[in-house]
């Protein structure tokens, strides 16, 4: 198999689709939850900022892209922390616990959107489930299979994300 030539910065078109994926799926997420309160909503788009924060100073601010254009679009905001040791990322596991997290970004609204459907059956918000559910498991398959990691160098150094994933243990 050739090997896939890496960026050391991304073209900007990649983090662009990235960031809006993430913003749309945030964005529907959170129109869900609504049906509960506008408040549950806000509390909703709270917790997706602090997620997207987590990751840049959990792992953002080691990473080779520290600065630079990434190809999830976070690398250029990192830049406004201090860059950490990149030993530390290369050397980090993740775990489902880790993730788990991230996972309740889409959780939440899947949920809520369930509960909310029993309550007041509305065919309009199961088309919005349905598409949340497209988007919060395949926009994120798509962007990084195909656009992201396939070009990072970071996953070249050593990313324990990739090598999480490679095992195949969700």
């Amino acid at each position: 198999m050739p090997k896939t030539q890496s960026y050391d910065n991304f073209p900007l078109w990649i983090p662009l689709i990235a960031i809006t994926f993430s913003l749309v799926t945030y964005i529907l997420g959170a129109i869900i939850l609504l049906g509960f309160d506008i408040i549950i909503a806000g509390l909703y788009l709270l917790y997706c900022l602090g997620i997207e924060l987590l990751v840049i100073f959990r792992s953002c601010k080691y990473c080779y892209y520290h600065n630079r254009i990434c190809g999830l679009g976070k690398g250029k905001i990192a830049g406004l922390t201090k860059k950490g040791n990149p030993t530390r990322f290369t050397q980090r596991t993740v775990t489902i616990t880790d993730l788990l997290p991230d996972f309740l970004v889409a959780i939440f609204p899947l949920i809520g959107g369930i509960i909310l459907t029993i309550i007041d059956f509305s065919l309009i918000r199961i088309g919005m489930i349905l598409l949340f559910i497209i988007l919060s498991v395949g926009g994120p398959a798509i962007i990084r299979g195909s656009f992201a990691c396939k070009f990072c160098k970071q996953r070249e150094i050593g990313c324990p994300a990739d090598q999480f994933f490679r095992k195949k243990n969700i």
